[in-house]
């Protein structure tokens, strides 16, 4: 049965900012709502926009936060983890990096960073149970992304240790979430150890399929792989619980490719663009999500090297609902319908009695 998409929606962690209206709940989705968005994504660690404390204790707290929205003419579509999920696993060699991510009295501490960003997560099912939210986006994090590329060759098992450890980390963090309803939507993203298909399908093994670890498609990062990511619904629909509308371009040449050679952004073979600036097939993508049922939000989540973020949200809200497809509850020409008499049906084909 077709799929009944919501939206448009936007992400709200790439405008959230000190200067007004950016820098409140109240502001920023009263700017959201007078440009046409249904719906926001709130990132769970901007304090700026969102208690995450108080939301895990507090269902008057976050019944407030949900009017604020309302009156605003906006619902919350889900509540974003991303930089929290990240740092249940860093690899040694990122540490430095975000430790930005967490608090200063756990920086240059893993361990202690670690068990902040589990008791983060813990608290966002929570919160979202309280928001009435059934589903949660995140990274993963990562344990194995240094060894991508296998020069010097990896080890043997040194990937499958890190996709054990990696579910070990996440089991119970998942329990939790089932425990409140809520599912935790992956963003498979170059940088995470799960970053497409083939990893995703090795995290859900490690984790003995569990019911509450989905996906938040992205296709941006799929184009910049150079993926089918319309053959990717079709793969995995089942288990897209979260959708960000994200445009990308790819355009190699003789210099560079996928790696895009250690350059800017900007100069990047591989870029983020603004959507419709891009080279992704959205077209395809609402129809593909719409025919196997998708019935969550489509969010825009903007990054683009070019062009000015409000300039991009103005943009964004038209784009969507322009996409997304009114269904129908039957094709055109479906005009059976209904249950048969047996016996006319038998008739038809020329079978006696």
């Amino acid at each position: 049965m077709p799929g009944a998409i919501k939206g448009p929606a936007i992400f709200l962690a790439q405008f959230a900012g000190d200067e007004a209206p950016f820098n409140s709940l109240g502001a920023i989705t009263k700017w959201a709502g007078n440009l046409g968005y249904e719906g926001v994504q709130i990132p769970a660690w901007d304090a700026r926009l969102f208690d995450l404390d108080r939301a895990a204790e507090s269902r008057d707290y976050c019944d407030e936060v949900a009017g604020i929205c309302a009156d605003n003419n906006v619902q919350i579509t889900e509540l974003a983890t991303h930089l929290l999920g990240q740092l249940v696993a860093v690899h040694p060699a990122y540490d430095s990096q975000f430790d930005a991510f967490a608090p200063k009295s756990v920086a240059g501490n893993p361990a202690a960073r670690q068990q902040w960003a589990v008791d983060q997560m813990l608290k966002a099912a929570k919160a979202s149970r309280n928001l009435g939210l059934g589903v949660s986006a995140s990274f993963t994090g990562s344990l194995a992304f240094p060894f991508l590329y296998p020069w010097p060759q990896r080890p043997a098992g040194l990937i499958d240790e890190a996709f054990a450890e990696l579910a070990k980390r996440w089991r119970p963090i998942l329990d939790h979430y089932d425990a409140h309803g809520v599912d935790v939507a992956f963003e498979l993203h170059p940088g995470e150890d799960v970053f497409d298909g083939a990893t995703f399908e090795m995290f859900l093994e490690a984790l003995d399929d569990h019911k509450r670890c989905t996906i938040n498609y992205d296709p941006s990062h799929f184009l910049l792989q150079q993926m089918d990511y319309l053959g990717f619904i079709d793969l995995y629909h089942e288990r897209i619980t979260a959708f960000h509308v994200k445009d990308a371009e790819f355009n190699p040449d003789a210099r560079q490719g996928v790696y895009s050679g250690y350059q800017p952004w900007l100069n990047r073979a591989g870029r983020f663009r603004s959507l419709g600036d891009g080279q992704v097939d959205f077209r395809g993508i609402f129809s593909r999500l719409a025919t196997h049922g998708y019935e969550g939000w489509a969010v825009l989540e903007w990054e683009c090297c070019l062009k000015h973020p409000e300039t991009g949200a103005v943009e964004g809200a038209p784009f969507i609902r322009d996409h997304i497809i009114h269904v129908t509850d039957k094709a055109f020409d479906d005009f059976a319908g209904g249950d048969s008499d047996p016996v006319e049906l038998k008739s038809m084909l020329g079978i006696s009695q």
